[in-house]
């Protein structure tokens, strides 16, 4: 089992990162930076607890961890962690979480 499950905002957040580097860096350059995002999400996955709390982003229960300039948001209360969005930290994330 999973240590995290997507939500469908996170899976369509994940689609417009590719589109976007797909476009922007090229099919070649996209690859690895999934493939650090999916670290990403195996961490958080395996240990929740240890992550970044953003009080100035949400006042949610949530916390987050970065790969590049993206924010993997996520609920550490649930089993298995479920993973809210994946964000550009150039967004507006609080606006998005609130």
């Amino acid at each position: 089992m999973s240590g995290f499950v997507l939500t469908r905002p996170a899976e369509l957040d994940l689609d417009q990162i590719k589109s976007y580097l797909i476009e922007k860096a090229g099919a070649k350059a996209t690859p690895s930076v999934f493939k650090d995002i999916r670290s990403g999400l195996i961490l958080v996955g395996s240990e929740p607890g240890v992550r970044h709390v953003r009080e100035d982003l949400t006042d949610q229960p949530l916390k987050f961890w970065h790969v590049y300039s993206y924010l993997i948001v996520y609920d550490p209360e649930t089993k298995p962690v479920q993973i809210i969005r994946i964000l550009h930290g150039m967004r507006d994330v609080a606006d998005i979480l609130n």
